[in-house]
């Protein structure tokens, strides 16, 4: 048998004198490229998923984020986190010069032993910590199967339902209000019913989303943004589109992989709010 993570945690002084846990960070990243099959999901090219940047060996204090940005990177620092988490993470321009605001966030990640590791679809995806299940889950609803094809894989969720389409639309008004976003729809949802239901969180919307929800009878879907295009694309089909913002709707998967980690290996962690208003 092998041994539990736990057994591997030691013990480091906190600042009010309280005991944090010292893990090897080598461990949590095994631990959560086995829970996210990291390896095995397929991804764009810029998402680089799992360990972008290592520190020194050993992670007491776990923040998490939606982005990869300065201020995310700046209050990790702040909050004594050795590892930060995220959805997207610093490399989705592709090979850059460190010069300017690449140079700064290196500067100060490497300057404070700050790991960082990100998770895009891996994160999405996920049946338990997902994204997309996860705000189902907040908006009372219950996912039956996959949605949004991406390769191999469905990043999304659906299901069916039987109620009016304005009581799910305030559910996802009250969610989204709560992360700093905002709520608009392709068309009206008074009067209207909701039988089946999909959901994509992040820039969901797509002339591939918008096709398959036409194909498999899909009336209201819940995206967190798309281009201008889907929305005219599902008024002439009649689909109700709730975007919901990108940033509000990716907020619940980092989340989870900070209550993984505190579970598994007793690492307190944080989550930093910083939205973007998309």
């Amino acid at each position: 048998m092998s041994t539990p993570a736990t057994d591997r945690i030691l013990t480091a002084a906190n600042e009010n004198g309280s005991v944090l846990p010292s893990v090897p960070l080598r461990d949590i990243v095994s631990a959560l490229d086995a829970e996210l099959r990291t390896r095995d999901i397929p991804d764009y090219p810029g998402a680089v998923n799992g360990l972008q940047v290592a520190n020194p060996g050993t992670v007491h204090r776990v923040a998490v984020a939606v982005d990869a940005s300065r201020a995310a990177i700046a209050e990790a620092v702040v909050s004594g986190a050795d590892l930060l988490i995220v959805h997207h993470g610093l490399f989705w321009s592709g090979v850059q010069p460190l010069v300017g605001i690449p140079y700064e966030k290196f500067r100060s990640i490497l300057g404070s032993g700050l790991a960082v590791y990100a998770s895009h679809l891996p994160l999405d995806l996920h049946a338990e910590h997902g994204n997309n299940v996860r705000l189902a889950q907040a908006l009372g609803l219950t996912p039956d199967g996959g949605f949004a094809r991406f390769k191999t894989v469905d990043i999304g969720v659906t299901g069916t339902a039987n109620e009016p389409t304005d009581d799910v639309v305030h559910r996802v008004q009250a969610f989204s209000a709560r992360y700093g976003g905002s709520v608009r729809t392709s068309i009206p949802a008074q009067g209207r019913r909701t039988h089946r239901w999909a959901i994509c969180t992040g820039g969901g919307a797509s002339t591939e989303t918008l096709r398959e929800a036409r194909d498999r009878g899909v009336d209201t879907l819940i995206v967190g943004e798309g281009p201008h295009h889907t929305t005219v694309d599902a008024i002439e089909h009649d689909l109700c589109v709730v975007y919901a913002g990108h940033y509000a709707t990716e907020t619940l998967g980092v989340q989870a992989l900070g209550a993984f980690l505190e579970t598994r290996f007793g690492l307190p962690w944080t989550f930093l709010h910083l939205p973007t208003g998309s």
